[in-house]
């Protein structure tokens, strides 16, 4: 089965292609993470929604113009040499450029589904390049199945989208968690997802220049792959501790998305949640966080209303104002 699709988008061919090739704008439209080797041969993996990673094989690059990958879900059973086929072919047209996407050698039972995804990706994509902005990506917001692993991934997409939107102006303001500013928040954050990905045994590398969104991509992406290939058995060496890796995927979840709720308060922006998975991450909180952490690496829970909404109630839990006093 074959899909063969087109859109027109207002930028020119190589702004084309960036958006099709390069992480930071993959980013934008289509993936929570992306890892990209953009050469012939090179590999590439794509988490598309929290819990759902497609991983190829670069074919044929023309820079501009066209490109070719493999393209197979991971888990699927089928061999690697069974996986399908994408050509984008990019052509110049008046005022931007038309995008043609054909997907070939799917199953029958495959094709409505992936017609459905590239319908709404490749909307997304128009919208992004017409507006500026394809917003908040629905189908990673509430994320089923959900697992600490997931819900992680569906915790950095907010956390990601936070940070694109902090500017330099934002980086002396105070955050909810007296010891920092912005500025200084985004350090611990780095430090701490960078200390479980070295944890994990990957290399991480972290540009203090770049982008506050690529940052933490950088250091997220490979420890949430390495944390996807692991899996959550067993225990993990942190350094000051052995500990239980499900502790450590709660402890992901904790950073990513208490912290963004600490970005988006601190600068005055309003942070959307699905209530699945605040609710989610709350339960893991509480397994998480022990009486004997207050006071250190958590302040004492603060009081809400029984009804407020589950993001009021985790960012209670450890220990924050659902304002800044």
């Amino acid at each position: 089965m074959t899909i063969d699709k087109s859109v027109f988008i207002p930028v020119n061919p190589d702004e084309a292609f960036a958006l099709i090739t390069e992480p930071e704008r993959l980013r934008r439209w289509k993936a929570v993470a992306a890892r990209v080797d953009l050469r012939v041969g090179g590999g590439y993996r794509w988490t598309i929604t929290p819990g759902h990673s497609v991983a190829g094989t670069y074919k044929e690059i023309e820079p501009g113009k066209r490109v070719v990958f493999t393209w197979r879900w991971e888990g699927q059973g089928a061999p690697v040499a069974d996986a399908s086929t994408i050509t984008i072919t990019l052509e110049p047209a008046d005022g931007g450029t038309m995008v043609r996407l054909v997907h070939e050698g799917l199953a029958a039972v495959e094709e409505a589904g992936h017609t459905e995804g590239w319908n709404h990706f490749l909307g997304r994509l128009v919208t992004l390049t017409t507006t500026g902005d394809a917003g908040a990506d629905d189908w990673s917001a509430a994320p089923d199945p959900i697992n600490e692993l997931i819900s992680a991934e569906a915790a950095l997409a907010i956390a990601q989208r936070t940070l694109a939107s902090l500017t330099t102006a934002d980086m002396g303001r105070q955050t909810p968690c007296e010891d920092f500013t912005v500025s200084g928040l985004l350090e611990h954050l780095i430090g701490s997802i960078s200390s479980i990905g070295k944890a994990l045994g990957v290399a991480i590398g972290d540009d203090p220049v770049a982008a506050l969104e690529k940052r933490l991509a950088d250091v997220a992406q490979p420890t949430l792959e390495a944390f996807q290939a692991r899996g959550l058995e067993g225990t993990i060496d942190m350094g000051f501790a052995e500990l239980p890796a499900t502790t450590v995927a709660n402890i992901l979840n904790l950073e990513f998305l208490v912290h963004a709720w600490d970005f988006a308060t601190a600068t005055s922006r309003t942070l959307e949640v699905a209530p699945v998975l605040s609710e989610y991450v709350l339960a893991l909180a509480r397994n998480t966080i022990a009486p004997s952490m207050r006071g250190a690496s958590f302040a004492e829970e603060t009081l809400v209303e029984e009804s407020a909404a589950s993001l009021d109630r985790l960012v209670a839990f450890t220990g924050r104002q659902t304002a800044i006093l």
